[in-house]
């Protein structure tokens, strides 16, 4: 057990997170996204909400230079309530996220060297985050 940390950020997560290099990218997925099928590293983190997990990582680790932040473009473009609270948790706006088509999503998400799966049942509900570097206030 550790002392300031997020009780999110179970051990093996932390390893992960710590093995990640600059702009390196984690995924934080909804219940519905096929992370598994992608990934090759997958955390199951089932109870918990992606923006809820998202904030607990960026508890971590900084925002790599903008765009940083990764949503799922949602069907009719309209920016969702849970898009919102990613943005909130990941410390970015509108004008710094970027949405990507739910297939190129899938696309840029395939590289990631983590997947972190959570119970969010809410449409569009997930985020990629790239990360920054460590130790250095962003420009």
């Amino acid at each position: 057990m550790l002392e300031g940390i997020n009780p999110l950020l179970t051990g093996e997560l932390l390893l992960h997170l710590d093995r990640m290099g600059h702009s390196d990218a984690v995924v934080i997925a909804d219940a519905h996204f096929p992370a598994w099928a992608l990934g090759e590293r997958v955390i199951d983190l089932p109870g918990t909400t992606t923006p809820e997990v998202l904030a607990a990582i960026r508890s971590v680790i900084p925002l790599d230079d903008a765009p940083a932040l990764d949503l799922m473009e949602s069907a009719d473009g309209e920016i969702l309530s849970v898009q919102r609270e990613l943005m909130d948790a990941a410390g970015t706006a509108e004008q710094t996220t970027r949405f990507v088509e739910r297939f190129a999503y899938y696309d840029v998400a395939r590289p990631a060297y983590l997947m972190v799966r959570t119970g969010e049942t809410r449409k569009y509900g997930n985020a990629l985050l790239r990360k920054g570097v460590v130790g250095h206030a962003s420009a």
